[in-house]
């Protein structure tokens, strides 16, 4: 009596599993074909020769980022950043959220930091460690003003400092 029981009710079982595993296999695949594509990992920075020892301005790729509530605020940085020599990759919004000025790099002693640095009132310094050297200006709410009687360039300890290859430091992926 059982064992037919077990047979009626088998076969319905069965495709009510395989069912199930179907539908969660097409979810899973469809999950997967609609997900974004990860951004492709930052070229590494390339050794570049230094005239002198003196990094200069034209040499530091920059991106400029408003966090605070002034519109257009990234736009007139970055304007004033290529009167000065940098190149400015891009400008945007981030998500975050900032009052002062944050310059974002590789290291905080690295000197394409401490270049961009000074030519800002204020700022503070936060190290990501990222691969091409490249710089991010993060201005917000409490900017402090951009200094224009900033040296253009800074000694450095070397004859060649690993900085972004200028092909690629446009296409390095933004930070949010």
């Amino acid at each position: 009596m059982i064992g037919r029981i077990f047979r009626v009710i088998r076969t319905p079982v069965t495709l009510i599993i395989l069912l199930a595993a179907l539908v969660y296999a097409a979810y899973w695949g469809y999950t997967n074909v609609i997900a974004p594509v990860p951004p492709p990992p930052p070229t590494p920075c390339v050794e570049q020769s230094l005239p002198k020892r003196q990094l200069s301005t034209k040499q530091v790729y920059v991106k400029v980022f408003n966090g605070g509530d002034s519109r257009g605020l990234a736009a007139n940085v970055s304007r004033s950043l290529r009167s000065k020599g940098f190149k400015v990759t891009g400008t945007s919004n981030t998500i975050e959220k900032i009052d002062q000025t944050v310059i974002v790099g590789s290291g905080e002693g690295d000197p394409e930091v401490q270049l961009a640095k000074r030519f800002f009132k204020g700022a503070t310094v936060r190290a990501d460690g990222r691969a091409d050297h490249s710089v991010d200006v993060l201005v917000g709410n409490r900017y402090g003003g951009f200094n224009k009687s900033a040296k253009t360039t800074i000694t450095v300890d070397a004859d060649t400092l690993c900085l972004p290859a200028p092909e690629s430091a446009s296409a390095s992926p933004t930070p949010a």
